[in-house]
């Protein structure tokens, strides 16, 4: 493999002129990926939430959804692209945990609910017995090398979790410490998250091990920078100008409910949708990245 490191985290982080994440998936890299791939399978489970993470990951443009699918990872369970289904996927999921004990990846998305002993999210059957997410969290858990929790949902409750829910939905984390789970677990949090956030991360993983990480749980390269601080539209910030409505462009959008000076991601080079644009850009940071999302990001907009 002809990519060290720490190329891999300038590559990630946008700091090399004239490349992208696309780089990630140079042949000798690429060979790399699969060969680490086929020894550490991911099983991907989602709890409770929208998918909205998974459609953000098949939105992957470089690479692209086929080549992480098929070159990057070694997906063997995932509810919404698997084609197998029913008794058949179960099977084969539990199979590839205990074939693979301590060295495949979990992916989990969605938050976990324990109210009523956690029968509010049933995700499977085997034989003859509901599975809840609660008892796949721990049964996995305990067997996996490490757990990404991907989007806000599954790092830290997010929407399902937010004031007024019956269900008593709580973050991965928050399951692992009260069931003495000791597994690295991995925030990779939004509402959804950029599809290079996730893939990036499960890249890092396969190939270097668990990259640096903040006080909450996220990789740094992704999430290591202040939104506001580098925002393009700081300067008008600093100069008092500030926007009345959305269609400002040459204003500041703090006063109108932005949430960027408390939050944490790199939207601001990185965009979204292939590139074409990002949250400030036609509204406010709402703060999608930050544990308490929704509850401590409310209201979202503000009346001037």
């Amino acid at each position: 493999m002809s990519l060290t490191r720490r190329d891999f985290v300038k590559i990630c982080g946008g700091t090399v002129a004239g490349l992208g994440i696309s780089q990630m998936i140079h042949p000798g890299l690429l060979m790399a990926m699969e060969n680490e791939a086929k020894k550490a399978p991911v099983i991907w489970v989602q709890g409770q939430g929208c998918t909205g993470c998974s459609v953000s990951l098949l939105n992957a443009v470089h690479p692209s959804i086929k080549n992480v699918l098929l070159n990057i990872i070694s997906l063997e369970y995932h509810p919404t692209v698997m084609a197998a289904k029913g008794v058949l996927a179960m099977d084969h999921l539990f199979e590839v945990a205990d074939k693979y004990e301590g060295k495949f990846f979990l992916a989990i998305e969605g938050s976990v609910p324990k109210a009523a002993d956690g029968k509010y999210c049933y995700v499977g059957e085997r034989d003859g017995e509901h599975i809840t997410m609660l008892e796949m969290t721990k049964t996995l858990g305990s067997k996996c090398a490490a757990t990404l929790s991907l989007g806000t949902c599954s790092a830290y409750g997010g929407i399902p979790a937010a004031w007024g829910n019956l269900t008593d939905a709580v973050p991965v984390t928050q399951i692992y410490q009260e069931n003495n789970i000791n597994k690295p677990v991995i925030n990779v949090p939004g509402c959804p998250p950029h599809p290079d956030w996730m893939v990036g991360t499960v890249a890092h993983v396969l190939l270097y091990g668990i990259p640096e990480l903040d006080n909450h749980l996220r990789p740094k390269l992704f999430f290591g920078s202040n939104i506001h601080d580098n925002c393009p539209y700081r300067s008008y910030y600093d100069q008092g100008v500030m926007s009345k409505t959305f269609t400002e462009k040459k204003a500041c959008r703090y006063e109108i409910g932005c949430k960027a000076p408390h939050v944490n991601a790199d939207c601001w080079k990185r965009r979204w949708n292939n590139g074409v644009n990002w949250c400030v850009e036609n509204a406010v940071c709402i703060g999608c990245v930050e544990p308490g999302f929704p509850d401590m990001m409310s209201p979202f907009y503000e009346a001037v």
